[in-house]
């Protein structure tokens, strides 16, 4: 069967309410088509969530100190990566972030904060900020604070947060080898305990460190199964420092393929430009066309982010509107 054959077929199979197969995401992962591939990808976009491009924005409301040994990461104590550290960011400070993104239209507003969980005590304190921001502004409340309890998250849903993020990063198979402090288990538990609760979850990976087309499908799998509606695409950001410092850049075709073949394989989710931006500013129009409809804007964490206002213009020169669901 020729390439445009197999990328029609299972994109009908979807449209029609279909789920591709480990086994058929692979091989469009392997078309040579690419042009063929991401149009494909665009389309189904369009289809399942329209022509609305979600923004969102984050805080880094504590940094450094992490306990944890992910390879990639900054905040990370076991590396020495020179990252700014600091306990809590201050009230004055978040609400003046909190307030300049809901004038620029930003979506939603996320606490993320360094270590494997946070204190009860850090948590009342980023509620009461969360509380304050719902009464002043019109904004979206989001957090990405570790491995809490559901009691945590209990407490995070009724200060107004409304979605949690929790990255699986790889695939089950790739991660040990990435992490050894904890696991995709406690990370998934994490995740199903906001399900339970009734939150929005936020859950993707990064790509770049090492691993194979298949640990990205397996991912893409592993979050639709979850249900996850909202999926972070990162592009590795080697930091000077982590053990991942020397890891070779993806190629352009790369990036753009598993752009693709996750819209395949989660059809109506948001898929969301996140860390990494920077290195694929030159194809981010192209990835868009081939499937993204999300983005981190604004400061990253660790890394340089991008203008909120260019953002917006970029998107919506693209045929997107960016006002809020």
């Amino acid at each position: 069967m020729k390439e445009e054959n197999i990328i029609e077929e299972l994109k009908q199979k979807i449209e029609a309410g279909g789920q591709i197969t480990r086994e058929e995401a692979l091989a469009l992962s392997r078309v040579e088509n690419k042009k063929a591939l991401y149009e494909a990808a665009g389309a189904i976009r369009d289809r399942f969530v329209g022509r609305y491009f979600d923004t969102c924005s984050i805080v880094n409301a504590r940094s450094g100190r992490c306990s944890e040994n992910c390879k990639w990461c900054a905040q990370s104590a076991v590396f020495k990566t020179h990252v700014q550290e600091y306990e809590l960011i201050d009230e004055e400070s978040c609400m003046e972030l909190a307030r300049l993104n809901a004038k620029y239209g930003v979506n939603k507003f996320s606490f993320v904060t360094s270590g494997r969980s946070l204190s009860n005590k850090n948590i009342d304190k980023l509620c009461e900020y969360a509380v304050k921001i719902k009464q002043e502004m019109k904004i979206n409340l989001c957090a990405s604070m570790g491995l809490l309890t559901k009691e945590q998250l209990k407490r995070l849903k009724e200060a107004g947060i409304t979605r949690y993020h929790c990255n699986l990063e790889t695939s089950r198979r790739y991660f040990p080898t990435l992490c050894t402090s904890h696991t995709t288990d406690e990370k998934i538990e994490t995740i199903r305990h906001a399900i339970e609760l009734g939150m929005e979850v936020c859950s993707g990976g990064i790509i770049g460190m090492g691993e194979t087309m298949e640990d990205r499908v397996n991912l893409a799998l592993t979050v639709r199964e979850l249900g996850v509606k909202s999926i972070p695409m990162n592009v590795l950001n080697p930091i000077p420092g982590t053990p991942l410092e020397g890891a070779a850049p993806l190629a352009d075709e790369e990036v753009l393929t598993t752009v693709a073949v996750f819209r395949f394989i989660n059809p109506d989710a948001f898929l969301r430009f996140a860390g990494g931006r920077a290195l694929i500013a030159h194809i981010e129009e192209d990835a868009i066309r081939a499937g993204i409809n999300s983005a981190i804007v604004g400061d990253l964490l660790t890394t340089i982010g991008s203008k909120v206002m260019e953002d917006m213009e970029k998107v919506k020169r693209l045929g997107f509107t960016t006002d809020g669901i």
